[in-house]
């Protein structure tokens, strides 16, 4: 089959390959860099043992620390206006998902003259950008190894700039980050990479290839083993590493083949009501699988086996379905939409917009209408 295979050309993965941060940066972004970080590092130290290595390193660095979940596009444009007063030669994303997103647009829109509505959508950020390394600090995103970034735009909607050319220059992989996440934030996360593996396994995108599809089963090979270890053993680093390796590899598997239904219904219900992108996708999973399970029975059959050991022979796609169910209700995720208060006269509402993201509905193994998107909804209430 013809396709195309994009990723990080560098990954770094080991206990306090943080301390390698300065390193690498100055070998790869100049002698001026940028952190782009969240108030809660910062509070954590977490992003002082970054500047530490940078400062060791010899590499001047300036924190922009206003990320917020769910960024708005005015956050990415403070980060911007900071990138430029400090005459930054590179980027650092350290954080979860909403960081490592808007480091890569600041990347992006700190050497490109294109504003930043003009890159929404798939193949319309064309560069150049900044050199750019990321460093999770959670197991869930992927967004070390996507070429993707969502901000939230006026009126709650969610854009997304696709373009290789937000590929990062190196991927920083250091469990040690991640062992201070509570056990929720473990599990929302844990479960949004199994989401990202999923839906790239099953994804009609026509890029979507055996390499895309062997990253997703091994991604769900180690997130299946080690999400409750993690969970429940938050200190245990070879779990914590698992699900770092894991996440990484759904997301090189979903930045090719891309994700489906399940995103495009997460995404307003993290719009308008702030929730956190990991628990939004975990609340609309069992059901948009069911409704998908007609068109990929097959594969959600197959992969029962990766994720579960406990499998039965010939395990169908319904059992596959009702195991992610038990699996996120063991380790503490709400079951329903009611469970974390969303009113239900606002559905119909939040149907409407899924019909907006049309970029992840294209690949949804079955076909969306907005009164089957309500439908989902309704039953996931």
């Amino acid at each position: 089959m013809a396709f195309n295979f994009n990723t990080v050309p560098m990954i770094v993965s080991a206990p306090g390959a943080i301390a390698r941060l300065g390193e690498l940066a100055k070998a790869r972004l100049g002698a001026r860099v940028l952190v782009v970080t969240d108030p809660i590092l910062v509070k954590l130290g977490i992003v002082e043992r970054g500047l530490d290595s940078l400062r060791k390193a010899g590499v001047e660095a300036r924190v922009f620390d206003a990320v917020e979940a769910d960024p708005p596009e005015a956050c990415v444009m403070a980060a911007v206006a900071a990138a430029a007063a400090f005459d930054a030669t590179g980027v650092v994303g350290l954080g979860g998902g909403s960081s490592l997103d808007v480091a890569k647009l600041v990347a992006l829109l700190a050497r490109s003259p294109q504003p930043l509505a003009a890159t929404y959508g798939v193949g319309k950020a064309v560069g150049p950008r900044l050199p750019l390394i990321l460093a999770p600090t959670t197991a869930g995103t992927g967004s070390e190894a996507t070429a993707v970034a969502v901000v939230t735009t006026t009126g709650a909607d969610k854009m997304g700039t696709v373009s290789p050319t937000l590929l990062p220059d190196v991927a920083l992989l250091d469990p040690e980050l991640t062992l201070g996440l509570p056990p929720a934030v473990t599990a929302a996360t844990g479960v949004d990479a199994m989401v990202h593996a999923i839906e790239a396994f099953t994804s009609i995108n026509p890029n979507n290839s055996p390499v895309s599809k062997a990253l997703a089963r091994e991604a769900l090979r180690l997130l299946g083993a080690n999400i409750r270890r993690a969970v429940e053993h938050g200190s245990d680093i070879a779990a914590r590493a698992a699900m770092l390796e894991g996440s990484l590899m759904a997301g090189m598997a979903f930045a090719n083949a891309s994700v489906g239904a399940v995103h495009a219904m997460a995404y307003p219900l993290g719009g308008h009501y702030h929730l956190p992108h990991g628990l939004t996708n975990a609340l609309v999973m069992p059901e948009v699988m069911r409704f998908n399970a007609p068109a990929c029975a097959d594969d959600y059959a197959h992969l029962a086996h990766i994720v579960f050991d406990d499998a039965p022979a010939g395990a169908s796609a319904d059992f596959f379905i009702d195991a992610l169910a038990r699996l996120s209700l063991d380790i503490g995720i709400p079951a329903r939409l009611r469970d974390v208060n969303i009113p239900a006269d606002a559905l119909p509402m939040l149907a409407a917009d899924v019909m907006k993201q049309t970029r992840l509905l294209v690949n949804n193994p079955r076909p969306v209408s907005e009164a089957e998107a309500l439908a989902i909804y309704q039953r996931a209430y």
